[in-house]
């Protein structure tokens, strides 16, 4: 059995481990599935038809799809990183059954054409490859034009087209703009997200400013950089009472201002990064480029405080932030290498064994952050392990190793600190909804 079977007939999980953020769910089960909809869920149920396909589910946990809030695709324009097939697949290889993808590419998403054009393209890959369990599509519409963040995008237009919200991936320096982009966006009712960085206080910052900086000889980047911008973006919240979502927060002082602002009323949704939560400046000692990030790794306390911050509730939801590069690109000096990391097929095992399997989180708050909550920011009903319910789950072997390697891999490039490595844990199957 494999993540890329197709889901038909009627399948039979035999006391699978169920765990599920929105019914509270943690207990030994069976569930059947039928036409692709959970249909029956108890701790011994009746044995199924001799035909239908039964799955051994001891020592194995069934959990709710995820749900990617933001990542990139290399296509169109930068096949050589990641084709869409490719994507697909990795989202797939990881338990995702949702991917938000950012108008990053070459044209850039900003009009309708182009967002039908990716989602005709994923149900063109699922009837050709003969799997109908790739993840769904949710591209992001640009804010500015050519997500420069100079001018206004054709905001009507897109936000008539099949959206899943409005994003440029690239902070926003003139906070005017934002002012008039959330005055214009107020009742269009999608989501935007924001990103909060002042690229001039950033500088030619390549790591979070701090002791760990200072000793490798990296120029950094000071937690100001986020926290003034995220002042300017809070404020005009305040003034234009329009929700957002901040990208991508790094910093313990984020974290605080978040805390500060929703205890205030402001309707906003923070998340932060898969990668933030696993490393700090104090891993940079290799100065391995996969670590280069954009936000920059934070020092120790800012790592400590979005963890807790996860914890909390505070944060969130979690992305992947998928960002691939080929080998070239990332084959230079730390500094000069291109920001980001894959991790779509990775995530989940990785942060399980951290986060989960060490006590730091419940099951729940993993879940919460990976797929309920994100899915909720979208304004979309999140998925649930629940009878009537059609089948968006992943079936997730924890016991199970497995190997990181170009050959492994499913995304076209292998940008990432695991790789030539082993992580445990390993995603064996992802039922997805037609």
């Amino acid at each position: 059995m494999t993540s890329g079977d197709v889901v038909t007939g009627m399948e039979f999980l035999r006391q699978v481990c169920v765990i599920d953020a929105v019914s509270r769910t943690d207990q030994v089960c069976d569930v059947l599935v039928t036409a692709g909809v959970i249909e029956a869920i108890g701790s011994s149920l009746p044995e199924p038809p001799a035909h239908a396909t039964v799955v051994d589910g001891q020592g194995k946990l069934l959990i709710p799809g995820l749900v990617d809030l933001y990542s990139h695709s290399g296509e169109p324009g930068y096949e050589d990183r990641e084709t869409l097939q490719s994507l697909l697949l990795a989202g797939q290889a990881g338990g995702f059954t949702r991917l938000g993808i950012l108008p990053t590419t070459a044209p850039p998403v900003e009009s309708p054409a182009m967002v039908e054009k990716l989602r005709n393209q994923r149900a063109t890959l699922a009837l050709t490859l003969q799997n109908q369990s790739l993840p769904h599509l949710f591209p992001w519409g640009c804010l500015t034009r050519q997500a420069r963040g100079e001018q206004m995008a054709d905001l009507a237009d897109l936000a008539a087209a099949n959206i899943v919200g409005f994003a440029d991936d690239q902070p926003i320096q003139n906070p005017l703009l934002v002012q008039r982009l959330l005055q214009y966006l107020q009742p269009v009712g999608k989501p935007v997200a924001l990103w909060g960085c002042d690229r001039t206080l950033q500088d030619a910052g390549v790591t979070r400013e701090g002791s760990f900086s200072l000793v490798y000889g990296l120029m950094g980047d000071p937690a100001t950089s986020e926290t003034a911008a995220l002042a300017v973006l809070l404020e005009l919240v305040a003034l234009t009472g329009t929700p957002i979502h901040l990208m991508r927060i790094s910093t313990a002082r984020g974290v605080a201002l978040i805390r500060q602002a929703k205890a205030e009323g402001l309707p906003i949704t923070a998340s932060t990064t898969w990668m933030h939560l696993l490393f700090s400046t104090k891993d940079l000692s290799r100065y391995d480029p996969n670590l280069r990030l954009d936000p920059p790794l934070g020092n120790p306390e800012d790592q400590a405080a979005l963890i807790e911050g996860v914890k909390s509730g505070v944060i969130d939801a979690i992305a992947i932030d998928h960002t691939p590069h080929t080998y070239e690109d990332k084959t230079v000096g730390f500094s000069s290498a291109p920001p980001g990391a894959i991790g779509l097929e990775l995530a989940w095992s990785i942060l399980w064994q951290r986060f989960v399997v060490q006590g730091d989180w419940s099951p729940q708050v993993l879940i919460q952050t990976l797929s309920t909550t994100p899915s909720i920011i979208w304004g979309q009903t999140p998925p649930a392990l629940q009878v009537g319910q059609p089948a968006e789950m992943m079936l997730f072997d924890p016991e199970v190793s497995q190997s990181v390697s170009p050959g492994t891999l499913k995304s076209l490039s292998a940008n990432t600190p695991w790789l030539g490595g082993t992580i445990q844990g390993q995603v064996l199957r992802t039922w997805v909804p037609a």
